[in-house]
């Protein structure tokens, strides 16, 4: 049976530290699966402010996740801080990938790999938007 595979990029453009908190622990005493998802969430909004933006107004548009892949490597517990390293990748018409690549601080080992597709929206007219130009310069090479 084939399983995910996320390939993270060499670059990096964000780092962030994020402990694991007894509400993402589920009842196999590690961090949930759906909790994954939500720390990648906490690091996009650091991410975005880092950069000046809010995943509701990147030059007036925001920003909505089209899809996610996440690769489990090793349990988070309870406790740990997890660092995690952000890459903006994939830059297009309309969207973006964001890869997270998610290290327990403690021994620097991957636990998990993460992609999301992004996609950019225009809240006001509820349709996909074009990818700003602010963003395209700050992120593409």
């Amino acid at each position: 049976m084939n399983r995910i595979k996320v390939k993270l990029p060499e670059a990096v453009h964000f780092t962030t530290e994020i402990a694991v908190r007894i509400t993402d622990v589920n009842y196999g005493n590690h961090l949930g699966n759906d909790k994954v998802l939500s720390i990648c969430h906490e690091a996009r909004v650091q991410l975005f402010k880092h950069f000046g933006f809010e995943e509701l107004n990147i030059d007036g548009l925001g920003v909505i996740m089209s899809d996610a892949a996440i690769q489990f490597l090793k349990e988070a517990k309870y406790g740990d801080s997890l660092i995690v390293d952000i890459a903006i990748d994939n830059i297009s018409k309309c969207t973006f990938d964001l890869f997270y690549h998610l290290k327990i601080a403690a021994t620097n080992i991957t636990a998990f790999k993460v992609k999301t597709g992004m996609v950019f929206y225009n809240y006001e007219l509820s349709k996909i938007a074009l990818t700003p130009l602010i963003f395209k310069n700050k992120f593409l090479l």
